[in-house]
């Protein structure tokens, strides 16, 4: 899996961002915002324009309604995770090109990191990140890190899907755990997977992204030292 390439997300260029990071190659962005539209709103609108050509190029009414309904179901897994404080979502397709006796190499793998927020009980940031892999017991593979940002806490826990979700029954799940410096805040970022057996590629790529995440934007805070 190749993962070198790191670009910068468009987080770097909003104002109103409340953490900043990069991203590795293979990753694109979900435009939430524009895929979970107020209905009866310009947005929904534009939404309808964007599909409606597709849609006049399916072959029939059956497969034109089994895509609405694909969609529709795709719609409603976003609007949970919006629910639960997702507030970025990419999907991932990554070469198996990890030689291993019995595995195909080639194979397509994909997955979906995700950006959250939990709201937190006030204490010091290292106890936050120690907290949030420890009070269940339904982490493993625990990790304490400092990266740039402060402390962080990786982990892993495999979430079992219900019947009638779509995804696949079991999902690796590898989590940073990266709390705010104002000790109220806790950003957790995942990469979801079914491709258990490339835990430890999955990982890293994690590391690599937690490694970039800043709570100020990195390139006002450039900008402010260029001018000393």
């Amino acid at each position: 899996m190749e993962t070198s390439t790191i670009s910068f997300h468009d987080s770097f260029r909003d104002p109103h961002a409340e953490l900043w990071f990069g991203e590795p190659a293979g990753y694109t962005a979900l435009p939430v915002d524009a895929l979970l539209p107020t209905p009866d709103s310009p947005d929904a609108d534009r939404l309808c324009a964007s599909v409606a050509p597709f849609l006049d190029s399916l072959p029939d009414e059956m497969v034109r309604q089994q895509f609405i309904a694909q969609f529709a179901s795709g719609q409603r897994l976003l609007a949970t995770l919006c629910d639960i404080g997702t507030v970025h979502c990419a999907i991932g397709l990554h070469r198996d090109d990890v030689e291993d006796r019995g595995a195909a190499i080639g194979t397509p793998l994909l997955s979906l990191f995700t950006i959250s927020w939990r709201d937190i009980k006030v204490a010091p940031r290292g106890v936050t990140a120690a907290r949030a892999v420890t009070a269940t017991g339904k982490h493993a593979h625990i990790e304490f890190l400092e990266v740039p940002c402060g402390p962080a806490a990786v982990s892993e826990t495999i979430l079992t899907a219900s019947a009638g979700s779509g995804l696949p029954q079991l999902l690796l799940q590898i989590h940073a755990h990266l709390p705010h410096p104002d000790c109220k805040r806790l950003a957790v970022l995942t990469v979801s997977t079914a491709a258990a057996s490339r835990r430890e590629e999955y990982r890293e790529i994690l590391r690599q992204i937690a490694w970039t995440v800043s709570f100020a934007n990195p390139l006002e805070a450039g900008a402010n030292e260029d001018s000393r």
